[in-house]
């Protein structure tokens, strides 16, 4: 019986095998079909699979976050001058054969010096450390609540954790301002009960600010901490309670340690954005003590000082180095306990 030929261009029969059909994206399949041999075995041999995966998220944050980060580093270095773009470039032409490479450290040197931006640091760090605070205060029994509670119930509470954010965040924080007004909402009806007989301030307050970001910014600890709470093994509340120990006992002995990884992730999810938070302190916060964020945008759009401006975002950055990184670790610790 005769044998029909096989096409020069056709696969190893081992690759086909391990990709049958459906089983690749539609644009990497129509590559792998109109390429030539060599680089379908290579593409397959070396790029196929865990490494593909890999190399997507990677390619997103070269591009959208090295990339950027490496051209507000290089404007860092640079002089404000009053042109387009308005910072004089690191490296200019001196003739025909020589290059001149100008750095300039007066701005990382000015940002120690001036006693504004090292307030607005403190203060960012002090807001977002106490604002944490409050929303683990808040989070964690909602979240304790909601990992206890039927399964009926417990998509209901989710669907309301999330449900304020299907909304504008900039319409929720005007909303506030409607409520925290000396003649807004909770004025009115503090005064028609006889509480207060004049209104309290409210606006352009550290509390208004807390307020604003503790709201926005609560199920960014529930979140994580649900996560957590609902694997907990009910087993292990039950043998507590067998050995005669308390409620309050079981919690502190048993709930609280193996929920720590949940609360480090909620604290950091929180605290990381409520550093550089703008809109928040801009429309309900004081106007004679701005956040790092309020800072930043004034440089780049009022004053024009774009080094000074990158400066400043570089710092912010590397202050939250060591909050992500502590961020990664429990995340790593919890994906590995989970294996």
């Amino acid at each position: 019986m005769s044998r029909s030929p096989v096409s020069p261009r056709s696969p190893p029969a081992v690759s086909r095998t391990r990709f049958g059909a459906g089983r690749m994206w539609p644009l990497w399949e129509w590559l792998f079909r109109i390429a030539p041999p060599s680089w379908s075995e290579y593409v397959l041999r070396h790029w196929s699979g865990r490494k593909v995966v890999i190399a997507i998220p990677w390619v997103w944050l070269g591009l959208f976050f090295l990339v950027p980060f490496l051209i507000v580093f290089k404007i860092s270095f640079s002089e404000v001058r009053i042109a387009m773009p308005p910072y004089a470039p690191l490296i200019e032409w001196l003739g025909d054969q020589a290059l001149q490479l100008r750095l300039n450290l007066a701005n990382y040197t000015f940002l120690l010096t001036d006693d504004l931006y090292v307030s607005s640091y403190l203060y960012s760090i002090k807001v977002a450390a106490v604002s944490s605070l409050w929303c683990l205060a808040i989070g964690y029994p909602m979240a304790y609540a909601m990992a206890r509670c039927t399964q009926t119930w417990r998509n209901l509470f989710l669907l309301l954790v999330m449900l304020p954010s299907f909304t504008s965040f900039l319409l929720r924080v005007y909303a506030w301002i409607g409520l925290l007004k000396n003649n807004g909402v909770i004025n009115n009806v503090l005064m028609a009960l006889g509480v207060i007989n004049e209104p309290i301030t409210m606006m352009q307050t550290d509390f208004a600010v807390y307020v604003g970001i503790v709201y926005s910014y609560l199920p960014f600890m529930i979140l994580p901490l649900y996560n957590n709470l609902e694997k907990h093994d009910p087993a292990l509340l039950e043998a507590a309670a067998d050995l005669g120990a308390r409620p309050v006992t079981t919690f502190l002995r048993i709930t609280l340690p193996l929920s720590l990884d949940g609360i480090v992730a909620g604290l950091l999810l929180v605290f990381i954005p409520a550093v550089g938070e703008f809109v928040i302190p801009s429309l309900l916060g004081r106007t004679d003590q701005l956040m790092i964020g309020r800072v930043l945008t004034d440089e780049f759009f009022s004053n024009r000082d774009w080094p000074v401006a990158s400066a400043v975002a570089i710092v912010m950055l590397l202050l939250l180095v060591l909050p992500i990184m502590i961020f990664q670790r429990y995340q790593t610790r919890e994906l590995e306990r989970r294996r």
